[in-house]
């Protein structure tokens, strides 16, 4: 396995860590309450939303995994959100056991809507990644919105490396 995409994933870990415990802060009101102008409408959702990426893209389409819908309104608190995340990061650890051919690139056929695109399982793994930090950015803009904002000293683009 690629090494740097491993160690850009535990960037991605901790950065999503912050946000969480952000949203762990917040009143559950705020976490979930939906604004009409958001797709995805609240933060939980968005958050959902960002869980059944990486489950359907790096579990089912990569690893054949059995697809789990993942609706909003049956995550009911920041600490349901860490429970759905840790079987997002289980499903990526597979990944970076099982992926051998990283940059091979391959035609996937949707199962269901029968549309085809170019994929790699590089790219399995960096769609949702990338797709993460941009609902993170809503995620961000919503909060300030409804009045929260994360501390000055926060860096939620993406945490620094460590010693």
């Amino acid at each position: 396995m690629d090494q740097g995409l491993v160690l850009t994933y535990s960037w991605v870990r901790r950065t999503r860590a912050q946000v969480l415990d952000f949203c762990q802060g917040l009143p559950l009101e705020v976490y979930t309450r939906e604004h009409p102008d958001f797709g995805f409408g609240s933060l939980r959702n968005l958050h959902a939303h960002v869980a059944e990426c990486y489950l359907w893209w790096v579990g089912n389409v990569g690893l054949g995994n059995a697809s789990l819908a993942v609706q909003g309104q049956d995550i009911p608190d920041v600490p349901a959100m860490r429970r759905l995340f840790d079987q997002v990061d289980a499903t990526v650890e597979e990944a970076f056991q099982k992926f051998t051919r990283l940059d091979e690139v391959y035609e996937w056929t949707h199962p269901i809507r029968g549309w085809r695109m170019s994929v790699s399982q590089r790219w399995l793994l960096m769609h949702p990644i990338t797709h993460e930090f941009h609902h993170k950015g809503q995620m961000m803009t919503l909060a300030r919105i409804w009045g929260y904002t994360m501390p000055p000293e926060t860096d939620t683009d993406l945490v620094p490396p460590t010693l």
